[in-house]
């Protein structure tokens, strides 16, 4: 079968990986020389801890394909360096020892660790805390390597081409298949056409779908220069447990209760995460806007928030910042949905709306839309 893919970022290169993996030739689109939106904005963590119970196991799903993509991949730079969650005070403290003994702790690979065991496993923490809750299911790959590294092993099949600078402008369904018109005046013919547009929910993306139930979230975050020591694990703060699902419940309700956030982190919808690149810096974020329309520019007081949080765990002072930048991800908003298709015609597929989850859970999204249309 011949797929045409629109859209270079980490949902439709998935989307082409689980098509060349069942023996399918696959053309991608991507209208700039490189993926720039999400795909290369994040932390590029394979985050299983947090997830809600609904979506675990097709969490752990796609943290099984990234050890298996890291296997014959080695660009990606997968690494199961697992994480800790790092808490404060006793609120947060009830929050870890309720997650720590909850069904899903096992799956999960969590474990309640206390000072200095957290030490003991990532001996970069030396800063005050009360205990750590860590998941040694959490891994890492290199967001800004993986792409290329998977389009290069994709067209070594002899089945896969990419163009790059190339802007889908129409898609016609044909009655057996459906054709693509680019802009550089080339038709490209395919029995299926997956769109994944990610954040542009506009343009091509409404001709084909109309409006869809997504949203667009703006994030903001910073990388550092090499920290000159591993940071074993990933680090996440308390504030990470009203983001994420996977630790709802009383325990979380009364954290909101009984301890605010700092203005700062509270106005900004702010958790810490924080992971170490392959060449020692830090990438730490992050920042939430769920209203449009979007700044511009980016706001230096969540920057200052982040650092200060981050040397607080570290106990010593970061190394100095070399790089700030925001993004925009496509979130779908209907509940328990976890991703957003529409059968666009017989042979056109539109595909986004993964919101902070499409590193973690691309390639299980990819096997899954692969499933779903029969490929």
């Amino acid at each position: 079968m011949r797929l045409v893919i629109i859209g270079g970022g980490i949902l439709g290169t998935a989307h082409a990986w689980a098509a060349i993996g069942r023996g399918h030739t696959v053309i991608q689109l991507e209208r700039e020389r490189e993926a720039r939106g999400a795909t290369v904005r994040n932390f590029g963590l394979v985050w299983v801890s947090g997830r809600s119970a609904d979506e675990l196991a097709l969490t752990l799903r796609a943290r099984e394909l990234w050890a298996e993509i890291g296997g014959r991949v080695a660009g990606v730079g997968f690494r199961p360096a697992g994480s800790i969650t790092l808490v404060r005070t006793h609120a947060e403290l009830a929050v870890a020892e309720a997650a720590a003994a909850g069904p899903t702790a096992a799956d999960r690979g969590f474990a309640l660790l206390d000072p200095d065991q957290v030490r003991a496993l990532n001996p970069a923490l030396r800063g005050d805390f009360l205990a750590g809750l860590h998941c040694s299911a959490d891994a890492a790959v290199e967001s800004r390597q993986a792409l290329p590294a998977l389009r290069a092993h994709m067209a070594a099949t002899g089945r896969y081409t990419f163009h790059e600078g190339t802007e889908a402008r129409t898609v016609r369904d044909t009655g057996s298949g459906a054709e693509v018109l680019d802009d550089h005046g080339r038709r490209h013919a395919a029995d299926l056409v997956v769109h994944c547009p990610g954040a542009a929910h506009s343009g091509l993306t409404r001709e084909l779908a109309g409006e869809l139930p997504v949203r667009r979230v703006r994030l903001q975050m910073m990388q550092t220069a090499p920290l000159g020591e591993p940071l074993t694990t990933a680090i996440a703060d308390g504030d990470s447990f009203r983001y994420y699902p996977g630790y709802a419940g009383p325990q979380v309700d009364a954290l909101t209760v009984e301890q605010s956030q700092t203005a700062t982190a509270a106005e900004h919808k702010m958790q810490l995460l924080c992971v170490q690149r392959l060449h020692g810096g830090l990438t730490i974020g992050d920042t939430h806007e769920y209203t449009e329309p979007f700044a511009f520019d980016v706001d230096e007081a969540p920057y200052e928030h982040l650092t200060e949080v981050t040397e607080a765990l570290l106990g010593r002072a970061l190394p100095p910042v070399v790089r700030r930048w925001a993004g925009v991800y496509s979130q779908s908003v209907d509940p328990g949905t976890l991703v957003t298709r529409v059968r666009a015609d017989s042979h056109v597929w539109v595909v986004t709306g993964p919101g902070g989850r499409g590193m973690t859970l691309g390639p299980a999204l990819g096997e899954q839309t692969a499933d779903l249309i029969g490929l």
